[in-house]
């Protein structure tokens, strides 16, 4: 799992066994060691009707609704997003990328413009 601030934007990336781990579990929690402090960042299903967020004890923790859970872990739907009291919120799985990266992505969920660009690189 992978997040990613940006002022007041908050955006979780998960590979597919992220995903498989959260469909079981539903939680998941990644850690940062900051010498002695530690920042958490989790994600955890809730019977909540949106995307929502809360930061205490150094832990991030976005929450996403059981049945929007269901529909992300099931189809080929990408992501869910909210704007909440001035943060806004992204969830989505996180694909490969099409330029060549030096971080292993054999986890990642295919491309789907990877099709497409290869096609225009043929034409």
């Amino acid at each position: 799992m992978k997040i990613r601030i940006k002022g007041n934007s908050l955006r979780y990336r998960l590979t597919r066994s992220d995903v498989t781990r959260f469909a079981r579990d539903g939680y998941l929690e990644e850690t940062t060691d900051f010498g002695p402090a530690r920042l958490t960042y989790s994600l955890q299903r809730t019977a909540a009707g949106h995307l929502s967020a809360c930061y205490e004890n150094n832990n991030i923790t976005l929450y996403m609704p059981g049945r929007m859970a269901q529909e992300w872990i099931s189809t080929e739907k990408v992501g869910f997003e909210n704007n909440e009291d001035g943060i806004y919120l992204l969830i989505e799985k996180d694909f490969k990328c099409l330029d060549n990266v030096a971080e292993d992505q054999s986890d990642n969920y295919p491309n789907p413009l990877a099709a497409k660009n290869t096609g225009d690189r043929l034409a």
